[in-house]
């Protein structure tokens, strides 16, 4: 399966004052084609009923989804793929158990995180952060756009830029060589999901 999307939108029904299904949809109406259902603290059961109307979504928009950690959640709707964080199960075992047809992501920080992950078969990688934003200030400062263009020129999987991404700095992103963009707040936070992510997408090409 492809990696067919530059721009990667992951979930935070925090983020919004919308149901989550109804943000998701404004956003795909907007031209969003990946989605990552990233909601850590909700208990499995509540996790696999979104899942299960993110994934009647997505079809109906031609759309990807993804589930962040949850291999069962992800089988149990047959998502696209998997994002695996830090903590998860290592991308190896989690492709036995999914197999060949669905995409595996993975979140890096640093460039020995991303040959990792190149190395145990992710199909693309986060980077992140970029810049800075509250979301990842537990990962540290902002690797920033030149530490961007080193990962790129060291890995041979997609590599979608994280962290404090918005319409007024996207296109530097991809200047500096990321094959994509990954962003939570710069579309669910904003006060017109559609047109947020309708301008997005225009930037991202």
């Amino acid at each position: 399966m492809p990696v067919d999307f530059k721009l990667y939108l992951i979930t935070d029904r925090k983020n919004t004052k919308l149901p989550l299904p109804e943000a998701v949809r404004l956003a795909l109406q907007g031209g969003v084609r990946a989605i990552q259902l990233r909601e850590k603290d909700l208990p499995v059961r509540e996790l696999l009923e979104l899942a299960r109307k993110l994934r009647e979504l997505t079809l109906d928009f031609g759309a990807k989804l993804f589930i962040n950690d949850r291999v069962d959640v992800a089988i149990a709707v047959d998502a696209d793929g998997v994002h695996l964080g830090h903590q998860s199960m290592p991308p190896e075992p989690v492709r036995r158990i999914l197999g060949k047809g669905k995409l595996i992501g993975v979140s890096t920080h640093n460039i020995v995180e991303a040959k990792e992950a190149e190395a145990g078969g992710a199909d693309f990688i986060t980077f992140g952060p970029v810049f800075f934003t509250p979301s990842k200030a537990n990962f540290g400062a902002a690797v920033g756009l030149e530490y961007l263009k080193i990962a790129k020129n060291r890995i041979n999987i997609p590599i979608f830029g994280l962290g404090g991404i918005k319409s007024g700095n996207l296109r530097e992103v991809f200047r500096f060589g990321a094959d994509g963009v990954s962003l939570i707040s710069a579309i669910f936070g904003a006060q017109d999901i559609r047109k947020a992510a309708e301008a997005i997408v225009g930037e991202t090409g």
